[in-house]
């Protein structure tokens, strides 16, 4: 568990994971065969379910009596890199997270964003309302925005990955609202993996923020974990403010405590922001509040130079979404797409096709180019692109996208799949790697052959520690003993870790994106870490 006194190690993780070297020696690749992964719900792209429907094949065909699909090649390839390059800016897309603790009003706060940026319209709305109204829960209107499915309204939880996109002035952003509750956490690593900056919201009530900060609330988990799979970027919205009649005297109480939490994480100072809001009134969500608007905010809440140096007024929360900076895109990498969902295409003239979305991790793609599946090395043919729901010839790393693939057979798909391009070698799949870890909170200290629940973007399989190689120092990075017998809270070591099937890895140094894992235990977040090797056997 993630105790209240935030160890060491959480401070040195930032440094390990960005200047570990994996060994030298060479690694060769594994020929993976197709595996049956459980499947972590989503509603991110379709409302579309994988069905066995008549006459589709039980189980996958050999690959002796499968066809080979033959290259398609385009009239004219796209120099994707070349035409990035000349107009990115008008594709800088950012992939927000929103995280908290439960009940912080996650899910009421982005709803209510959307429907001020236009995203939703007035009659949808009013349905909501008047919907919400009938089942006794009218303040979830906004909610429903987001939280689509029947159980997550009428129990007024999320419990999935919900995703829409906006635009403001300067950035476009396909948003991830992740649940808060404990029990779907494995949810929230699957969005926060796919996420470059984040949104942390916390609740301003009496007794909430502490609820969610000490203790056992997820406020400190999510935090630590989205830093842990590599967000830098951070807007903190100070939630239901108004509760407490708009004291700054409890926004500042607030600030500082997670200020230097959130520096011990890893976060740099000037990298986290902080902003109050009401996400239920909408207030200063997408407009600053004036002195005439609300006198009790506009009298503390001043401009820090975000804005015109004429407005007095303190930044809006859509101000400090404009101020997040673009990571650098890996766009010349090989491709590789994690598979976050699939479903059977159905449209006309596509008994063969198959979607699949996710993330770009890196790289990039476009129609007509040949792809193959890891595990399995199925290859089909990218027959549709679309972008954050809008139909496009190529893609790059950081689009959210849904392609349509022609010749692959679903049965053969799973989530962790790995989309590669043939033009560059596949990912590897792998029962076996060695990992440097940050070991949190773990219910009892880890030995060799301790199990646990291994994530790696949308994929969480079962796996075990095979072997403690070493323990490393958390100040300087050296070797501080060999072949331990356990490691416990707070140590950093690399370890040997296996799982049951096999799992699309990259090093850390090749991917940052693949190359990072988390092990979790009885519902705990017990350890964290990067790639730094591979083995084929």
């Amino acid at each position: 568990m993630l105790r209240d006194t935030l160890n060491p190690s959480t401070r040195f993780f930032t440094h390990c994971v960005e200047t570990a070297e994996p060994p030298s020696a060479a690694i060769s690749p594994v020929a993976g065969a197709p595996s049956k992964v459980p499947r972590l719900p989503t509603k991110e792209v379709s409302k579309l379910k994988i069905s066995s429907e008549k006459g589709q094949p039980q189980g996958s065909e050999s690959d002796s009596s499968r066809p080979v699909t033959p290259v398609v090649k385009s009239k004219k390839r796209i120099n994707v890199v070349e035409e990035y390059s000349k107009g990115h800016k008008a594709r800088e897309t950012l992939n927000l997270v929103v995280v908290g603790h439960v009940d912080a009003g996650k899910s009421t706060l982005m709803g209510h964003l959307l429907y001020a940026l236009g995203q939703v319209n007035e009659r949808t709305i009013r349905k909501f309302e008047r919907d919400a109204e009938k089942i006794g829960k009218g303040s979830f209107a906004y909610a429903w925005v987001l939280d689509e499915t029947e159980e997550e309204r009428s129990r007024g939880v999320t419990m999935d990955v919900a995703t829409n996109s906006f635009t403001t002035k300067h950035r476009r952003f396909t948003l991830l609202d992740a649940p808060g509750h404990r029990d779907f956490v494995p949810n929230m690593i699957s969005g926060a993996s796919r996420a470059d900056v984040a949104i942390l919201v916390v609740d301003a009530s009496t007794g909430e923020f502490e609820a969610g900060f000490d203790g056992n609330g997820q406020t400190r988990e999510h935090a630590i974990l989205i830093r842990s799979l590599g967000v830098k970027q951070l807007v903190v919205a100070i939630n239901k403010l108004d509760m407490a009649d708009w004291s700054e005297d409890r926004f500042s109480e607030i600030t500082s405590r997670l200020l230097e939490f959130l520096t011990g994480c890893g976060y740099l100072k000037a990298d986290v922001r902080f902003v109050p809001v009401s996400g239920l009134k909408g207030i200063n969500l997408v407009r600053r509040v004036g002195v005439t608007d609300l006198p009790a905010l506009a009298a503390w809440w001043h401009d820090d130079g975000t804005g015109d140096a004429s407005d007095a007024a303190g930044p809006c929360l859509v101000d400090l979404l404009d101020t997040f900076s673009v990571p650098e895109r890996p766009v010349d990498k090989p491709f590789r797409l994690a598979v976050t969902d699939f479903f059977r295409s159905g449209t006309a003239g596509s008994a063969n096709s198959v979607s699949v979305s996710g993330c770009i991790a890196q790289g990039n793609i476009q129609i007509g180019e040949q792809i193959v599946l890891v595990p399995g090395g199925e290859r089909g043919v990218v027959k549709a692109i679309d972008v954050d729901f809008v139909s496009e010839e190529w893609a790059v790393a950081g689009d959210s996208v849904v392609l349509m693939i022609q010749d692959v057979d679903i049965q053969n798909l799973s989530i962790g799949s790995v989309v590669c391009s043939v033009l560059h070698p596949p990912i590897q799949a792998a029962l076996r790697f060695e990992a440097q870890l940050v070991v949190f909170d773990p219910p009892v200290p880890i030995t060799n052959g301790f199990p646990a629940l291994l994530h790696i973007q949308s994929l969480n399989v079962p796996a075990s520690v095979h072997k403690i190689i070493e323990v490393v120092d958390q100040r300087t990075g050296e070797v501080t003993k060999r072949r331990p017998r356990h490691i416990r809270k707070g140590a950093t070591a690399r370890v040997e870790i296996t799982t049951d099937t096999p799992v699309c890895l990259e090093l850390f140094k090749d991917s940052k994106d693949l190359g990072r894992v988390m092990l979790r235990k009885a519902g705990e977040t017990i350890a964290a870490g990067i790639v730094t090797a591979l083995y084929s056997k």
